[in-house]
């Protein structure tokens, strides 16, 4: 007997489909729908391979339904219309090299180079180790991978989808967030905001006080207010990168070392806050590519760096939101320094050495690292370091006000491979334009 259960009475109408897979059976799987139900279309598709057969079922309806018939497993979609459905299953069944229905990590990279003009090979092999990790190695069957595009779909159109309790339809395992992290830093958006974060509890007026301090006393000791030369920049840079490349790298250690001995794992912090400082110091290796520091100014880093490390580091195992919120405010002001250094530059006479940095070539580990190109500028070196500071300083409030146990922001390999999705879909419906999403 054809049950039918009514879910979310207050939906509104629109055309929802309903994808059937009826392994094992040649003929319609016919599914009753509630009384209100009118426009009932029913179609079959069946796969040329494995013979399975798949029901594809829209209706205009007051109230959602599932149905459900013994030997059949029934999946309802939302936005996916039928001409959509067919034409990705289509694209599975070219792939499935096995003929088992499901799609493995090989079948994914394959399907998806089917669609160059949306993803680069580079894309396609961080995605295919993103599924691989989520899966541990196994697949996902055809209908779950179209249940998947549609709720994603869904999402993008709607900001208040609700999962079911059955969560993502692909059930992906965040094995990958402990130990995949993919961070390229060249061709990012130069055109960064300059935005505060204003302090709400004691400790974030603690942090903001802290940093609003050290930097007065860092710029009076440096000489930095008044005319900007190439001398100050570079100074003021080398040394301060020196100390900003500490915070990610006492952060990681802490939680690996928290993780050790909790045996439990971190949600991917931990390469996010390594690829930070490494960030930080790459930052270091460009401009000593600029100038050589003399031997005092090396004395000046390995106290600083002492003093500010152990500090640091015993404030961190104290209270992370603190170090993070303190470090947020840090790179607030560092991203209000490299505008200031974009701006002289930009803005110097022509014949002086501020208006040379214009034409000059970044140092090649600069260029190579940004992606800056082969006549990258120290002026677009500015530029990529400063999207750089952006960066960690929107991280680091995020992570200010982050509870154990949530999984890293930044690099979350379900939310990447719900990109992935949503623009494999999009570019289905870029080449066949008449064959639209359903909308409500």
């Amino acid at each position: 007997m054809i049950a039918a259960t009514s879910l979310r009475r207050s939906a509104p109408r629109f055309l929802r489909p309903v994808v059937t897979a009826a392994a094992g059976h040649d003929k319609a799987i016919y599914s009753a729908i509630g009384s209100q139900a009118s426009n009932y279309l029913q179609q079959v598709w069946k796969n040329p391979l494995t013979g399975h057969s798949y029901s594809f079922s829209t209706a205009a309806l007051d109230d959602a339904v599932v149905v459900q018939t013994p030997g059949t497993v029934t999946k309802k979609l939302r936005v996916l219309n039928m001409d959509t459905v067919k034409n990705i299953l289509k694209e599975l069944n070219a792939v499935d090299r096995n003929s088992d229905g499901r799609i493995d990590t090989d079948e994914l990279k394959q399907l998806l180079r089917k669609h160059n003009s949306a993803f680069t090979e580079d894309e396609i092999v961080e995605i295919g180790e993103l599924f691989y990790a989520g899966k541990s190695g196994g697949s996902v069957s055809f209908d779950r991978f179209i249940e998947a595009i549609d709720r994603v779909v869904q999402r993008q159109e709607s900001d208040t989808v609700e999962l079911d309790e059955s969560g993502n339809p692909l059930k992906l395992g965040s094995c990958g967030n402990e130990y995949l992290f993919y961070k390229s830093h060249g061709n990012m958006d130069w055109n960064i905001e300059l935005k505060h974060t204003p302090p709400e509890t004691f400790v974030d007026r603690l942090a903001y006080n802290a940093v609003k301090g050290v930097r007065l006393a860092f710029d009076a000791a440096t000489g930095w207010n008044g005319e900007i030369t190439p001398t100050k920049v570079m100074n003021r840079t080398i040394y301060l990168e020196t100390i900003a490349a500490v915070p990610g790298m006492v952060a990681a250690i802490v939680r690996h070392f928290k993780s050790l001995r909790t045996m439990q794992r971190d949600g991917g912090m931990i390469q996010m806050f390594l690829d930070e400082a490494n960030n930080e110091r790459m930052h270091l290796l460009t401009f000593v590519r600029m100038k050589n520091p003399n031997a005092l100014f090396r004395a000046a880093v390995v106290g600083g760096q002492f003093g500010f490390g152990s500090v640091f580091l015993l404030a961190y195992m104290i209270s992370p939101h603190f170090c993070h919120r303190f470090v947020g405010y840090v790179e607030e002001e560092a991203c209000s320094t490299y505008t200031k250094i974009i701006q002289a530059i930009e803005e110097a006479p022509e014949g002086t050495e501020l208006a040379a940095w214009r034409t000059q070539l970044a140092p090649a580990i600069g260029r190579a690292y940004w992606k800056l190109g082969e006549t990258g500028s120290v002026l677009d070196l500015m530029y990529a370091v400063r999207a750089d500071e952006a960066e960690h300083r929107d991280v680091n409030h995020l992570c200010s006000s982050m509870k154990p146990g949530q999984i890293n922001p930044v690099f979350n390999t379900e939310e990447k491979l719900n990109t992935m999705l949503l623009k494999y879909v999009q570019d289905i419906m870029e080449r066949d334009p008449n064959k639209p999403l359903q909308h409500q």
